[in-house]
């Protein structure tokens, strides 16, 4: 209810066809002294009715992108869920016992195609991306276009990607006020965050629609609980720095929230090995 007051998911999970032309203008939200404007590509892929429109779901899973997922057996139980959340388009396949397969929704940060595709440079990096957008099979991928400047041609090449090539994915562009509002949230709540991460925009949006929301791979510190070292991204050698001034997030700090919300039996957080993993 409470975050009601500040977000209506059915509604900010995505602008909708009615309420941007080609052309418009856009101020970004972090960067509003630069502005973009809507292409033909991006408008038609803007939704005619919110992905979310009527949808109701008993459990959900928001899957982090953390090392602390590596050897956790959670995969099973994560494909469980009536609805798989997962966080800029992190590999599955090669993760599955870990991180399980099922996706409904995935984010796509523009810089991910910087640092996971090369900035798409040559054909097999297209391809890449192309098989990567291919497995989605008719899940929902969730673009932030407008929030900072430096991602318009990356969100105009995966634009390009799926329409030229019939991708079966249906695509979602977060609201204008979306982040805003996120943050309005959690700072009447006394939790001083910065700015937002993804996963944390992902479980406050999807309080919305999930009656009981579980989050895997979040875990933003260097050692696990056994103190043994974890990889920041269980799929790549990224490395980050938590508690840097610099980091436009405060991850630590969006984490002691969530472990307060988990005690109180509002979310349930895992993280460590599943129970009944093998």
């Amino acid at each position: 209810k409470q975050i009601l007051k500040f977000l209506d998911a059915e509604k900010d999970i995505s602008v909708l066809k009615g309420t941007l032309k080609p052309g418009d203008i856009i101020h970004y939200i972090f960067d509003r002294d630069s502005t973009m404007n809507v292409s033909q590509n991006l408008y038609e892929l803007l939704p005619r009715t919110s992905p979310l429109k009527n949808k109701h779901f008993r459990t959900c899973a928001i899957v982090g992108n953390s090392g602390v997922l590596l050897n956790s057996g959670c995969g099973q139980e994560i494909d469980t869920h009536s609805f798989v959340i997962r966080c800029n388009l992190a590999p599955v396949q090669e993760y599955a016992r870990d991180v399980g397969l099922k996706t409904d929704l995935v984010t796509m940060n523009p810089s991910v195609i910087q640092r996971a595709f090369e900035d798409l440079v040559n054909a097999t990096w297209r391809e890449k991306l192309l098989q990567r957008l291919h497995s989605l099979n008719g899940s929902i991928l969730w673009i932030p276009a407008f929030m900072a400047r430096g991602g318009k041609e990356r969100v105009e090449w995966v634009n390009e990607l799926i329409l030229k090539h019939h991708v079966n994915v249906r695509t979602a562009y977060p609201s204008l006020r979306l982040l805003h509002a996120v943050r309005g949230y959690w700072l009447t709540n006394k939790v001083h965050i910065k700015r937002p991460t993804t996963g944390l925009l992902m479980y406050t949006l999807a309080t919305r629609f999930c009656n009981q929301i579980y989050l895997y791979g979040f875990w933003p510190f260097p050692l696990d609980q056994n103190q043994n070292p974890v990889k920041y991204h269980y799929y790549d050698s990224l490395k980050y720095g938590y508690t840097s001034q610099a980091s436009p997030h405060t991850m630590p700090l969006e984490f002691k929230a969530l472990k307060n919300l988990h005690e109180q039996g509002a979310l349930k957080l895992t993280v460590g090995r599943c129970d009944g993993a093998t």
